[in-house]
């Protein structure tokens, strides 16, 4: 929004208005306090027995609060026709750990491959990668991290410092899209992975450059021709787990929805962990729909807004493909006035970002949308979601569906009914019939 249209819309709205319209804007206006205890360090077992905090009136007056399920209630709470939207990217191994000559450890996390076998990485300590820097990372021994090793998305959320701490928590956290076809490399993962890890005990990489936008480095790994190195890390990488998760037992299916298909997330779309095969089943039997989309969760999610005005705010492009396939589901699902449901604010970003020039369409490339109060809806009439972290995107987004200050509103219910939050924790549908959505 330009200033002069802020300025505008400001001279026309009351004074207690204009006041939550600045702090609609303002980073400060999304801040909570959230007790320590109450953020998930496991999953729910089994996975949809997790709470499921319904919000279905416009209002927050005491007569409206939010209803309290369990999330295998869903069934019932959504109507025959309704069309759930699901985030179908599945998460790399892409943390990996290693050494320099000099034997100093350092940790790398995979963002993007921009050449073939050249990666955009965050690393630590940043210190020691130098231009031309040659890092060596070994081959993991059986069980070595036993998938509770962990540093965030809708999975998580990023920090809130600057870019040192950004990259630091980033770091033990999950980040970008790759660039090349995913569901190629998916099908040559699960086919070639096996074979390559035979091969190889040790891997190395030279540092290329520094990145300015993310302060990472351009590492170019040394591998035999044909050998790509996104077979390989199974072998020689680490789901990696949000920061804030540091106590887990979990392992790493359960970082993983039961739909994960397409390779190339460095996050979960954790709103989708809390469904089941049985619940899948059960919701096509309500004939309630289900279309995938693919949005690889990366720096564009978790990267902390640092700018006190948020609408200045700029998102790291992530890929995304929405399939003509899924945008004729949409569409026959409109037109027989069904809603669609977005699993997660990744979906969100995907089907909107297909959306961005009126209509829906199939589309295959990069977004860099940013969704923040006063967005105008196109696609999303409901959205399932977990609970984020202060000062995030991911909380901007919600609240441009049903309002920053009864967003707040709900997230005080839910600390008070003591619900587990972020990636591993309980989830909040949003019916349509709470939103205040804003239409083209």
């Amino acid at each position: 929004m330009t200033d002069s249209l802020r300025q505008a819309h400001l001279n026309e709205i009351s004074s207690s208005e204009a006041e939550d319209f600045q702090l609609d804007c303002s980073l400060a206006g999304y801040d909570y306090e959230l007790p320590p205890e109450l953020i998930a360090q496991n999953p729910a077992v089994p996975r949809d027995s997790s709470r499921l905090l319904v919000v279905n009136s416009p209002s927050t007056g005491q007569e409206t609060l939010p209803l309290h399920h369990i999330f295998r209630d869903l069934p019932d709470l959504l109507q025959s026709g309704d069309l759930l939207v699901m985030n179908n990217t599945r998460v790399m191994p892409a943390r990996l750990y290693g050494h320099k000559s000099t034997g100093a450890e350092i940790e790398v996390l995979l963002l993007e491959e921009r050449q073939h076998n050249c990666w955009l990485a965050l690393v630590k300590p940043g210190k020691r990668f130098k231009l031309g820097t040659k890092i060596v990372f070994d081959a993991k021994r059986v069980g070595e991290y036993g998938g509770d090793g962990g540093d965030g998305g809708d999975g998580g959320d990023g920090g809130n410092g600057g870019k040192e701490e950004f990259i630091s928590s980033a770091l033990s956290t999950q980040h970008s899209a790759l660039s090349t076809p995913h569901s190629a490399l998916s099908t040559q993962h699960s086919t070639l992975s096996t074979q390559h890890s035979a091969l190889h005990t040790q891997l190395t990489a030279t540092v290329l450059e520094t990145d300015a936008a993310t302060g990472g480095r351009l590492l170019q790994f040394d591998l035999p021709p044909g050998t790509s190195l996104v077979h390989l890390l199974d072998q020689f990488g680490e789901v990696p787990l949000p920061p804030y998760i540091t106590a887990s037992a979990a392992d790493d299916e359960q970082y993983q929805t039961v739909y994960a298909k397409q390779l190339g997330a460095i996050a979960a779309p954790t709103a989708g962990l809390h469904f089941t095969p049985e619940l899948l089943q059960k919701l096509r039997d309500r004939q309630i729909n289900q279309a995938f989309v693919t949005l690889h969760v990366g720096v564009g999610t978790f990267r902390p807004v640092e700018v006190e005005d948020v609408t200045t705010h700029q998102m790291h492009k992530e890929w995304i493909e929405v399939p003509a396939a899924t945008v004729e589901q949409i569409r026959a699902t409109k037109a027989a006035g069904g809603r669609i449901i977005a699993v997660g604010t990744t979906a969100v970003r995907a089907l909107e970002g297909a959306a961005h020039l009126g209509d829906l369409q199939p589309f295959v490339g990069k977004t860099d949308l940013f969704i923040y109060p006063g967005y105008q809806w196109r696609v999303v009439d409901g959205l399932i979601t977990n609970f984020h972290l202060p000062r995030s995107s991911l909380l901007m987004l919600v609240s441009a569906l049903i309002g920053r200050k009864r967003l707040l509103k709900i997230y005080q219910e839910a600390i008070a009914s003591r619900y587990r939050f972020y990636s591993f924790g309980d989830a909040m549908l949003i019916l349509p019939e709470a939103t205040l959505r804003q239409e083209f």
